[in-house]
């Protein structure tokens, strides 16, 4: 008796633990709302949002370069108590001992001038000395204002050649972010389209089940009248096996599919998403040379390829500047210096420093202008390079446009393939009922049902990954007519 009281405690206790267990909750979720919540919340979007941000504060720091800079810089203080060499009249040398502390701050506006390359300042500075030993005198000296000009000349303007590469690398990051944003759409068909795959095989397996079962003790009740053969009886028996087997490999695929999808687009785990078969777009015939134009100044690729010319280009103007090497110095405005510190902004005096330092070659044995033939080497194979790639994007996207013109095609035909297919099965059960076809005719019409649902997908499939990779590469929306674009301000501000 206690045993049994037991028992039922412990059958009672599991019972209420399994229904504490939470419940997956439905929800059904549509291709297109799967693709709005993947670029908000995948791990890919965030990675592509991150780089945009990168190559947006890049540019800042570019367009900031070509701003006036105000600069403060200071030494508060600077002690020194040492013996320092010290030339004598007659020209022999002694050591006398210092001791003393300094302080000097400098304000500076600097501004890049990038038509020539060169740094124009303005500035003013104030140094301090104070003696701390014998008569402990302090000394001021101002300047008070000194326009300071530093120019190469002869070598390579960077700031003119940034003012050309930079704005092309952010609208190359630009476009590589909306590709990105739709790269991440194309895997969320994929990941889409394998869960509705698996959910129509199970729906499949399912169905196939019952009609196993349906036809099996159909059969049997046949067997007993002589009307079929005991082979077929054992067929029937195997396809219920076949079809319980199969059942239970979808179902697992289902779940590990579902939990793909979850796991991509960040959603809870306890929610049991359930797809729907989505829609094609209004027919569209896209033509080859409309396609390649909005590619050709949309994609990232062409900001890809200027950039990387201008590069080369750069690269080979700098090996150039290289061959010879001269700058001007140049700097004017006034000075003053006193032991009182208004003192030392009055009568003041010119203060210009001009300096013209070079540095040009005799004997390098021919290696800078072996420096010059590299640049210009590898500015040959980037041209190279660059004109395969071009020919290579144009045929991948002559390809594309062929693939997703013919796809609407294909999509039909496997639509009309799965109705012919499904109607020809129930057809043949019901024709196998009366005993008309055999068991192989059967499973022939059940295997060919099976194959045209799968393939109407899979058509299904490559239609939406077509057009969202047409999508990608020229950042036109086909269904509106309209450009792919924006707020690049405003996202970088999320």
């Amino acid at each position: 008796m206690k045993k049994q009281v037991i028992s039922l405690c412990i059958a009672l206790a599991l019972s209420l633990a399994a229904g504490a267990q939470p419940q997956e909750k439905q929800r059904v979720i549509t291709l297109e709302e799967a693709i709005t919540i993947a670029r908000v919340q995948s791990v890919d979007a965030a990675v592509a949002l991150n780089e945009l941000k990168t190559a947006y504060w890049e540019y800042r720091t570019f367009r900031a370069d070509l701003l006036p800079e105000m600069n403060f810089q200071a030494t508060v203080p600077s002690y020194n108590k040492k013996y320092n060499s010290y030339q004598m009249d007659d020209g022999s040398y002694t050591f006398v001992r210092n001791n003393y502390m300094e302080m000097n701050g400098t304000f500076s506006i600097d501004q890049n001038i990038w038509f020539t390359g060169g740094k124009l300042s303005l500035n003013t500075s104030l140094d301090f000395l104070k003696q701390l030993d014998g008569d402990k005198s302090k000394r001021y000296m101002s300047v008070p204002v000194a326009l300071t000009l530093e120019q190469p000349i002869f070598g390579v303007n960077s700031i003119k050649w940034n003012r050309r590469i930079e704005p092309v690398r952010y609208a190359e990051a630009k476009a590589a972010f909306l590709s990105a944003t739709e790269q991440v759409t194309m895997t969320t068909i994929n990941y889409f389209f394998n869960l509705l795959m698996a959910k129509e095989n199970v729906t499949v397996a399912r169905q196939n089940l019952e009609n196993a079962d349906k036809l099996y003790e159909v059969a049997k009740a046949k067997r007993n009248m002589g009307q079929i053969s005991e082979n077929d009886l054992l067929q029937l028996e195997l396809n219920v096996l076949n079809a319980r087997s199969t059942l239970t490999d979808n179902e697992s695929n289902l779940k590990s599919n579902m939990f793909k999808l979850r796991s991509f687009l960040a959603l809870s785990e306890d929610e049991e998403l359930e797809p729907v078969v989505p829609d094609m777009i209004s027919p569209v015939l896209l033509n080859y040379p409309e396609v390649l134009e909005k590619a050709l100044a949309n994609n990232s690729f062409a900001h890809n390829i200027r950039r990387r010319q201008l590069e080369a280009d750069f690269e080979v103007a700098k090996a150039k500047g290289n061959l010879r090497e001269i700058k001007l110095f140049a700097q004017v405005g006034f000075t003053g210096t006193d032991n009182e510190l208004n003192d030392a902004y009055r009568r003041l005096k010119d203060n210009q420093i001009v300096e013209v330092g070079f540095k040009i070659p005799i004997l390098d044995w021919g290696k800078r202008r072996g420096q010059v033939k590299i640049a210009q080497s590898n500015r040959d194979v980037t041209e190279s390079r660059l004109r395969q790639e071009t020919m290579n994007f144009n045929q991948n996207l002559f390809i594309l446009v062929e693939q997703f013109n013919n796809q609407q095609a294909q999509l039909d035909i496997a639509g009309v393939a799965d109705r012919i297919a499904q109607k020809r099965y129930s057809t043949n059960v019901e024709t196998f009922m009366i005993g008309k076809i055999s068991t192989l005719d059967l499973n022939d019409s059940q295997l060919k049902k099976d194959e045209a649902r799968q393939k109407h997908i899979n058509e299904l499939f490559y239609y939406w990954y077509y057009y969202y990779q047409l999508r990608s590469l020229t950042l036109w929306d086909f269904a509106t007519n309209t450009n792919i674009d924006a707020d690049f301000e405003k996202i970088i501000k999320l």
